[in-house]
């Protein structure tokens, strides 16, 4: 598994603590960029309790996942673009755009790692939700069988992407600059905004996502997460 960065347990608490009071109504506008008092990125607050995706994704895996593992993602972002006031001013797409191209070298790997962490947990939280799944209806529905031929084709193209993902990653259904989908996956924190593309849904494949419960077993995760996606915030997306 690839390497996270992390902080002291006593120093993160306090962050997230934090943050997670400054963003108390943010899930609902999805992965943009969330500051505090305009100077910070904050966790986002879950819209649902940690317990409330079980049996598929257990309470101390939302819990660790959320708290600890996109907490250390904020705080390390707040620290590599810290001083920096033209950074500060940019949106989150604007960073990571073009593989952060407006990011100065000397920290761009840093708000890549972390600035992709935060983006793509914020949109990973969004698209779960409790008394969820089934599939998607409208249009998301139409594109979806228009181009792999119908939902169940889908999801097991989603399913092999990230299954076929060599270590940590994300297994990604995005929409291209022309509009048409597309079904990949990206290594680390990567995701199709650093490449000029929406992303719809992200799947998360490290194995903080899913190893609690199901240990070396990824592909009974994927299985199971799709019990739990919420499509109503998937298709706001796609539309």
């Amino acid at each position: 598994m690839t390497h996270e960065n992390t902080q002291s347990h006593s120093d993160r608490r306090s962050f997230i603590a934090t943050g997670l009071v400054a963003s108390a109504a943010i899930l609902a506008t999805g992965p943009g960029l969330v500051w505090a008092d305009g100077a910070a990125f904050v966790v986002p607050k879950l819209a649902y309790g940690f317990d409330a995706l079980e049996p598929h994704i257990d309470a101390k895996t939302m819990e660790i996942h959320h708290d600890k593992h996109h907490g250390a993602y904020v705080a390390n972002l707040n620290k590599a673009i810290a001083g920096n006031a033209d950074l500060a001013k940019l949106t989150i797409e604007e960073l990571l755009a073009d593989k952060a191209a407006k990011v100065p070298e000397a920290i761009r790997q840093a708000v890549i790692n972390n600035g992709g962490g935060h983006y793509n947990h914020t949109l990973f939280w969004a698209s779960l939700a409790p008394n969820a799944g089934g599939e998607p209806k409208g249009q998301l529905a139409d594109a979806i069988k228009s181009t792999f031929t119908d939902f169940a084709s889908f999801t097991g193209k989603m399913n092999e992407a990230g299954m076929k993902r060599f270590g940590s990653g994300w297994a990604w259904l995005a929409k291209t600059a022309d509009g048409k989908l597309e079904i990949y996956s990206t290594a680390n924190q990567d995701s199709p905004i650093m490449e000029g593309k929406k992303a719809i849904l992200g799947i998360d494949v490290w194995e903080h996502a899913y190893y609690l419960k199901y240990q070396n077993l990824r592909a009974d995760y994927l299985k199971a997460i799709w019990n739990v996606i919420n499509w109503a915030e998937v298709e706001k997306r796609f539309a």
